[in-house]
């Protein structure tokens, strides 16, 4: 999943011949799960048709203020274009429409709505090599930087011209990934490495059987996501789960045992910024493992058990600048232990929740936690979709990151 997910994304096209390339980008930005909509320059359409553009971004495609060929239409209103974007890209733009833009020129719709958007504007220069070196060009491009609007860089090469130089608008793929990392760049956690685990961990009886819990992984899927979508990069140890995380940030490493999660985590902890142990990791595992299925035969089943090593104290001992979050499942002395464990295992955030409060704990979609940091300062929340309890544990540990 790409961070531009959800977005609103207003797409302005003007008539320069690298019009061609914005069927391949729109296409792009529907695939990266952002909402696109068009507007074109009139001119524009001799380069790409709207029926094109709108069939791909499942949109109406906007050209002027009004329908001509239909007397009762209603005004296309650039304010609430501009005003529904998060993002506005202008490609290709060219001399022309760099030059109005520039000036406060509003001769068209896409050019009302630039003036009208609130939002980041990009945009992608595109013309021959002499337009691109006038000095009339550099001014404007000079000019719209300073309005707070980001360029993204016209390339080099053969131009339609046939003369080779800059100029070229820069391709789709690379249209892309710029938005993305200039966006990625703004966000909080940007440069950050994020260390969850999710799940529960299987500690195997036999090739068949094993001790488990009923932990979903949910709980750490969406703290996952969470930091991703502010821009941390996520290395994500999991359980056996069907949970799914599909995004560009984060990375998945799939264990069963407690002995492979704690092994995967000291290979990460120390290049992490943040840990959050969310994982329900077993406590107990069998001492000996058949290695042949072990058959029905008595009454009853006899299995000897030892510890199985605290992965959250481990890191607790070594950590160094790393911001380290527990969670804390009780069903009695709920806060009493909570805060026992924050200090026991040096801490800087717990996560407690009680299986005796309606909707929380394992399976579901929701939770019911309280937080604590280290100076014991505790925060209660009501219950809450389990998304919106890992917006509000990244709120505390950006607090904790800028404290």
């Amino acid at each position: 999943m790409s961070i531009l997910k959800g977005k609103n994304l207003l797409l302005g096209i003007t008539a320069g011949i690298a019009a061609y390339k914005t069927a391949s980008l729109v296409r792009l930005f529907i695939k990266a799960g952002a909402n696109v909509k068009v507007i074109m320059t009139p001119a524009s359409k001799d380069f790409v048709t709207p029926l094109t553009l709108s069939t791909l971004s499942k949109n109406p495609v906007f050209s002027t203020f009004t329908n001509e060929e239909d007397e009762n239409a209603t005004w296309n209103n650039h304010v609430e274009l501009g005003l529904w974007a998060d993002l506005f890209l202008i490609a290709p733009a060219t001399a022309n429409t760099l030059s109005k833009m520039a000036s406060g020129i509003s001769d068209n719709l896409l050019l009302a709505t630039y003036l009208s958007a609130k939002c980041p504007v990009y945009f992608a220069p595109a013309m021959d090599l002499d337009m691109y070196k006038h000095q009339s060009t550099g001014n404007s491009l000079k000019t719209l930087e300073s309005f707070g609007n980001i360029m993204i860089p016209a390339t080099s090469g053969e131009l339609a011209s046939g003369l080779i130089g800059p100029g070229r608008m820069a391709e789709p793929d690379d249209i892309l990934t710029f938005i993305e990392n200039d966006i990625l760049k703004g966000l909080p956690l940007h440069g950050k490495k994020v260390l969850i685990t999710a799940g529960p961990t299987y500690e195997a009886i036999d090739p068949v059987r094993f001790i488990g819990n009923h932990s979903s992984g949910k709980m750490g899927f969406e703290i996952a996501k969470a930091a991703a979508n502010i821009g941390g990069k996520v290395i994500m140890v999991s359980g056996p789960t069907h949970q799914k995380a599909e995004h560009s940030l984060i990375t998945i490493i799939p264990v069963e045992s407690a002995q492979e999660m704690y092994d995967a985590v000291h290979k990460h902890f120390n290049n992490s910024d943040i840990a959050i142990l969310s994982a329900a990791v077993a406590d107990y595992k069998p001492k000996y493992i058949s290695d042949k299925k072990i058959k029905k035969k008595d009454s009853t089943l006899l299995l000897e058990l030892e510890k199985t090593k605290d992965i959250l104290a481990s890191l607790g001992n070594i950590k160094q600048k790393q911001i380290l979050v527990g969670f804390a499942l009780e069903t009695n002395n709920e806060l009493e232990n909570a805060i026992k464990k924050l200090k026991s295992k040096n801490l800087d955030l717990i996560v407690l929740n009680s299986l005796n409060d309606k909707g929380a704990g394992f399976g579901g979609a929701t939770n019911k936690v309280t937080i604590i940091d280290k100076n014991e300062n505790i925060t209660n929340y009501p219950l809450k979709s389990k998304a919106e309890v890992a917006q509000d544990l990244m709120n505390k540990i950006l607090k904790q990151l800028n404290a």
